[in-house]
């Protein structure tokens, strides 16, 4: 649960992470990340316990310059925020750490007490990647985390196609 500051405790997100691996939800939205060192082993370990039975974590990476989790894990979709307007504007990053980038300025979000308002910030994009991952589940299921993953960048409007 978050607090009015909007943070939480490093305890709630591995219980609630590992809640949502064990009954088996296809895409879990992360609009958030940790420096806690104390819980990255925990957290990788159920980041990869997530890949390995089909669970696509979409986490956002941090919006300052720092080390945070779990988006750096490899068995995690990471995710930037760019400019666009389009919701369905994806962007792949040739040089990672994060690999992707979706809507993320000047996003219109619903807020506490039935309010919107427009925010800005990777954990505004996030949403968006991880709605995509759902749809693609929902017209493909039983594709891996790998395989949306792979998907999502050949589909990318930054990545340059080649005819055959």
């Amino acid at each position: 649960m978050l607090g009015p500051d909007l943070g939480g405790s490093a305890a709630d997100l591995l219980a609630g992470l590992a809640w949502a691996i064990d009954e088996g939800f296809d895409v879990v939205n992360l609009s958030l990340s940790t420096r806690k060192r104390a819980v990255v082993p925990e957290l990788h370990e159920l980041a990869d316990r997530a890949y390995f039975r089909g669970t696509l974590l979409v986490a956002c990476a941090h919006n300052l310059p720092v080390e945070s989790f779990p988006w750096r894990f490899s068995s995690v979709l990471s995710v930037a925020g760019h400019a666009g307007a389009d919701p369905y504007e994806v962007h792949c990053n040739g040089a990672p750490p994060v690999e992707f980038y979706a809507r993320g300025v000047d996003v219109e979000v619903a807020w506490a007490g039935g309010e919107t308002i427009t925010a800005t910030g990777n954990s505004f994009a996030t949403p968006h990647l991880a709605g995509l991952c759902a749809r693609i589940l929902g017209a493909h299921p039983g594709l891996t985390p790998f395989q949306v993953k792979h998907l999502l960048y050949l589909t990318a409007t930054n990545v340059e196609r080649v005819a055959a």
